[in-house]
Formats: C-alpha cells, structure tokens, sequence
C-alpha cells in the first residue's frame, strides 16, 4: 500500500469477498455476490428476485426496490448496507423470452447493485481472472461462514456457463449459494460466480425424492465465466471504472496534475496537510504524518480514485480557486475521474432514497426533457443506470467565453428537482454546492432552473385535456338521455339542457358530434378532446364507441370511438364506496410508474378484493375471462379504486385486447383504446375485440347533478 491507503488485491482470507443478499421482508440470507467496484456489488438477478419475494426468473427491472446486503469491512466486522439495482441482465431463455418453469440453465441472470455504502467507497474487491476448464475453485454460502466452502473443478467453460463438479466431501452448493465468486487460489483471483445447482431427480406425482440410484447426477452445479461476465458488462462501461489501473506515466493528466500538486503544494508539510485532508474526504487511510506523498503518488491517486480529483478540487475552491480550475481543466483529460466528490456522490443518493416512488419512476422522462438530443443511454433506463452516464456526460454547450458549462447531470436533476414538491429546494441546496465547487456561474444554472420550471409548466398544460363529459341514462327501447358539459381545463360547464327527450344511437352520437365540432382546443394541444361517457354499473358495457352517425349528404361517418378517445366512468361505484376514495386517489397519483394486474381467469369478487384492496401501487387491471364473471370483476375493481380498467365486451376478443394493449403506457391508454377501435374498423379479423376503457382521472372533477341525480324520470 502507498502513502494513500487504497484498495488492497484480494490478499488474505478470500472468504471475506463474499457480499451477503438478505431478504427485504425477512433479513435471511437468499444468496452472495462480491465487491464490483468502489460502490458496486455483482449478483444473479434470480438473488435479487429472491431478496424482493418476486418470481425467481423474474425478467422485469426492479428500478425502485431495495435490498439489504452485507459486507465485511477491512477490519473483518460485517456492516450491512441498502442497494439498488443499477444495471439488470434478466434471465432469459437461449432463445430470448422468458426462461420455462422446468428449464435448468439459462442465460443473462446478472445485476449489479449500487449500495449505499461510506464515502470513501467498499472494501477491496477481489482480483479477477479467465475461466479455464480443471480449475479446482472454490464457493461459499451467503452467509459468507468459513465452513460453508465448498470444493469444485471446473468443466466446459464455454461460452455463456459453466459446469462445476463438487468433491465427494464436505459442503455442496444448494441454495444460497447463487450469485457467489468462483475463488481460484492458484490465480489468487475470482474466475466467475455460481448460478444455479441440479438437485436429484423427484417423483413427479408427490416432488418426494428418489431412492438413491448410482445413476443418479452428484454435486453438479453451473456458473457463469468471467469472461462472459465480462461480455455482459463491457458495452454498459462498468468494468473500466470498476478496478481502474494506474495511469501510464506519460498520461498527459498525470503530468499536468504533478505539476499542478508542485505548485499548489511546494512544501512537505503543506503537502501532508493536503494530503490528509484529501484522505479524509475519500474515506481511505493516510500514510505518515511526517513523510508526505510525492507529486507523482498525489496524482496518481486522483487518477485512480475516480472520486479524489472531485474532492480535491472542493477542497481547493476557497482558498484557491484558480487552483481548483487547473486541477478539474487537468483532470478532465483522463476517463477516470467523476464529477462528484464522495460527499456529493453520498447526499445525491440519499437525496434519492427519500423521493417519492412516483419520482423516481419520472427520472427518464426528465432525462429525455433535459437532454432531448441525447442518443440512447447504455445500461437501461434505472436511476442508478442513468446517473452512472450522466456523470460521465459534459457539459450542455451553453456557456459563453471562459465560463464553464453546467454538467448534464445538474440540468437532469433540475428538471427531477421540478417533479419532486416539497422536497426540491433541497436538491437545489445540492446542485448549488456543486455548482459551486465546480466554478460555475450561478446565472448559468439559474437558466437551466428556468428550462425545468419552463418544462413544468407545459406538462401542467398538456395534462389539462379539453375533454366532453356525456351521461347517458336509459329511455326504454333503444333510446337514451344525455347531458353533456365540456371542460377545458376549468371544469365541466353544462352546454345541454334538454333532459327529457331521447335519442336513438345515431341521433345521441350526432348530438355529442355537434358539441365536439363546437369546441375549440387550444393551438397547442393537437390532441383531440376526450370523451368520458358518465354512466351507472349497468351501462359499463352499453358500446357508445360503435354508435355511429350516418348522414347521406356527409362523405364519411361518424364513430365516436374511432374519431375520439372514448372512455367510462362510473361515479356510483365509487361514490358508495366511499372508504377507498383515499386509495383512487393515491393510486392515480402513481399512473405513470404503477402496475398493472391482468385478471386471466375467473375470480370471485372476494377474490379480487383480497388480491387489490391494499395494492396501492396496482393502477391498471386488464380483465380477460368469460363475460359471465367479467362483470362482477370490473365492477370490483372500478369499487376497490382502481383508476383505470380495460375488457372486452365482447366474447372473441379478449385476449387480443388484453395482449395489444399490454404495450401502451397507462397515461396512453386512451388514445391506445382509439387505436385499436380505429384498426377494427378497418380490419375485424386483425383486430377481434371490442374495448372498454373504465378512466376514473382524480385530478379531475366530474359533475355535481350526476353525482346527485343520477337518474332522470320520464
């Protein structure tokens, strides 16, 4: 170790690599892994499935959920620590798609956390090597004990796994042990990490064991190699700032940056002082007190750090801020360095930690308002995956002579800062401090303030959706009664008064026709007003999306649901039940980040009420069963407050609805809806369903007669 007390090579006990995953519920150990990088940790997803109680092969991202994982510290104490997952690999089938129940291998299954660990970073990691087939490797159980190693040779390294061979004696890998290094001692270095084990076969009546048969498979495991670890992660730009090397010596940044540690620094006591200071900052030990570290040691460590230069720089910005300059202008041409310094890097992720879900599931949008010309980010579109590019991004060009530009990473967090309520003046608080220690203008960020609050504005616009509400209450005989209001973003304003007379199918839908041809949107909102037909739970499946106006003088028809988004809402269920208003209302709340729940077979309605009553992060649900339980659970769910419900009235399209729709974004649903009308119009075969759309929208008030007179006498 040098004057700076950096990361070790995996000397000493290799058990102590081993990363403990516990379970979020019930803190037991479900798997391992190991130290990544500074504040990395790699597992299997199915271990992080397993901490979160999810299906085990799971392929869905969980952007936003954490897991508790535990490290041993260079002292040998274990501390535990929260995680995220920063970049996801789902298990996946050779073919692609989901793995099968009965598969035994599979491809893909990696993740790699971001843990909320101290600033200076995690202990070591180990040293990382090849696979090669008749390496004798060893792993360990989660819990990282010493007496859970157990003994393995190597088979068939070749390409996405490998197969391991247990001795006859000692521990065996079984559960728990997934996600785990391979350790080789001959390399002195990890070659891969465990996935999966086979067990012996099982009666398929009773899953009861077999008698023992020497045909039988014994202590046969797989892994993945580090090389294709290795395959998997390079194209995300992890493994390069996960164990950077020393800098050549005729890195243009290390001699620029020695020059600089000579002038800023010209005694030795003024350079032990620097020295520790910055020590302190990155959480690594220091060397002697007396013996300050060379130039070339100095910049060496801000080259291998990837925090060190950041916290230099804040150290220097006081007392020196011309001195500050030259070390980020130098620093800037290396890759290595990051733009936050550990204790910004630490505030940003506890910033992070306390937003709403709701937020946090917005931040690519407000990666794409704040940098709508950026390409495609590597890695997903995570939190963690996000800021990890973010800080390697420059600037965004706007800045005049000298002056510096705002770094990326502080426009997009502007713009997350407009999202978050209450809590931005403190992710302002933040972005000041580093804006400052960057030597940035404050009029220079002041502007991309304006740009988020700016963009805030035109998403409060655009959520206003000029809409026509319809009631529609029955007359007998094919025949209905309507009121119809418009609302343009002020509320509904009644513009029909007949209450008594009745239409027929064409004539209500040339009637709301003549009230959307009256209205006019504003010019900027291309949309086409939506349509909310108001009505009680027996008119959930009347098919005000067919009717149609037919007027020989016209060149085409008129259908409502294929020109408009049409949707219903249903006031009376909600109104009766009026104890989970609260949860319509979070769950609306939630519509662009929460889950959807596809009924798929037939459910009592007690069924249903104890699968949703206090889901409240389940926003949508897709119902595809028979119509003699549909109705019962739409109106379930429509009861429970679930804001948005979809099915098929009809009996052949169901399926097809739900899958077609499955890829439309909740907030899209509408339009989607009118899509899918529009295409059965065009082409029944291609598109058998027939839509409904429940759109129960809790910003919006609907009006106060329906909610009191929800029928009209003859």
């Amino acid at each position: 170790m040098g004057w700076f007390g950096t990361a070790g090579d995996g000397a000493g006990d290799p058990a102590r690599h081993v990363v403990t995953v516990r379970g979020a519920e019930n803190g037991r150990t479900v798997g391992a892994g190991f130290v990544l990088g500074g504040d990395t940790v790699l597992t299997c997803a199915h271990v992080v499935n397993a901490a979160l109680d999810r299906p085990l092969l799971e392929a869905r991202t969980p952007a936003l959920d954490e897991v508790v994982v535990e490290i041993v510290d260079d002292a040998g104490g274990a501390r535990r620590f929260f995680a995220r997952v920063a970049h996801w690999i789902a298990p996946r089938a050779p073919g692609g798609g989901p793995v099968p129940p009965e598969a035994g291998e599979w491809l893909g299954d990696l993740a790699v956390l971001r843990v909320d660990g101290p600033p200076g970073g995690l202990p070591a990691g180990p040293r990382v090597t090849g696979m090669a087939a008749g390496q004798q490797v060893v792993a360990w159980h989660g819990s990282a004990e010493a007496a859970t190693y157990a003994r393995l040779t190597v088979h068939e390294p070749v390409g996405a796994r490998a197969y391991l061979d247990g001795a006859p004696t000692g521990m065996a890998v079984g559960p728990g042990y997934s996600g785990g290094p391979l350790w080789c001692g001959a390399e002195h270095a990890v070659v891969g990490l465990v996935v999966a084990h086979f067990m012996p076969p099982r009666r398929r009546d009773n899953g009861a064991p077999l008698p023992y048969s020497p045909q039988h498979l014994v202590r046969r495991s797989w892994g993945v190699p580090w090389q294709r670890v290795q395959d998997e992660l390079r194209p995300l730009g992890l493994l390069d700032s996960a164990a950077p090397t020393s800098p050549d010596p005729d890195d243009p940044a290390l001699l620029l940056l020695t020059e600089a540690i000579e002038d800023i620094f010209p005694s030795p006591s003024s350079r032990v002082a620097g020295a520790q200071r910055l020590a302190r900052s990155c959480g690594v030990g220091s060397g002697s007190a007396v013996t300050p570290p060379t130039p070339e040691e100095f910049a060496t460590f801000l080259l291998t750090h990837p925090r060190a230069l950041a916290a230099l720089a804040g150290n220097l910005r006081r007392s020196a801020p011309q001195e500050a300059d030259r070390v980020l202008a130098a620093g800037g041409l290396s890759r290595v360095p990051k733009l936050l310094s550990p204790q910004e890097h630490t505030a940003l992720r506890k910033h992070l930690r306390m937003m709403e879900p709701e937020v946090l599931a917005r931040f690519p949008e407000a990666v794409r308002a704040a940098l709508p010309h950026l390409a495609a980010m590597p890695g997903g579109d995570t939190p963690e995956a996000l800021l990890d590019h973010l800080e390697a991004l420059p600037g965004d060009g706007r800045a005049a002579g000298g002056e510096r530009r705002v770094p990326a990473l502080l426009r997009v967090m502007e713009y997350v800062g407009a999202l978050c309520g209450p809590r931005r003046a403190e992710l302002r608080l933040w972005a000041d401090g580093v804006a400052t220690r960057l030597g940035i203008e404050r009029a220079a960020l002041g502007e991309r303030r304006s740009d988020a609050q700016e963009w805030m504005r035109a998403l409060r616009a655009r959520a206003a959706r000029v809409r026509v509400l319809v009631q529609v209450n029955p007359a007998g005989q094919g025949r209905h009664r309507l009121r119809i209001w418009c609302d343009e973003g002020a509320g509904p304003r009644q513009v029909s008064t007949d209450s008594v007379r009745s239409y027929s199918a064409a004539e209500a839908a040339r009637e709301v026709l003549r009230v959307l041809d009256s209205l006019t949107p504003p010019a900027e909102d291309e949309r086409p007003p939506l349509v909310e037909v108001l009505v009680d739970r027996a008119g959930l499946n009347l098919p005000v999306d067919e009717w149609t106006v037919r007027d020989p003088d016209a060149l085409v028809p008129g259908v409502l649901g294929v020109e408009f988004p049409l949707v219903v809402h249903c006031p009376e269920l909600l109104r009766r039940h009026g104890r989970f208003t609260k949860h319509w209302r979070s769950r609306w709340n939630r519509l662009d980040s929460g889950k959807t729940f596809v009924v798929s077979e037939t459910m009592d309605r007690d069924t249903i009420y104890s699968r949703l009553v206090n889901q409240l992060d389940t926003v949508r649900v897709c119902v595809d069963v028979p119509p003699g339980t549909r109705d019962g659970i739409v109106q379930t769910c429509l009861a429970l407050g679930i804001p948005v419900v979809v099915w098929d009235r009809g009996r052949d399209g169901a399926a097809h609805t739900v899958r077609h729709l499955a890829e439309v974004a909740t907030r899209e649903m509408p339009d989607g809806v009118r899509d899918y009308r529009a295409g059965a119009k065009a082409s029944p075969p291609d598109y058998p369903g027939r839509p409904v759309l429940a759109w129960a929208d809790a910003d919006r008030t609907v009006p106060r007669l329906h909610l009191t007179e929800p029928q009209e006498s003859t």
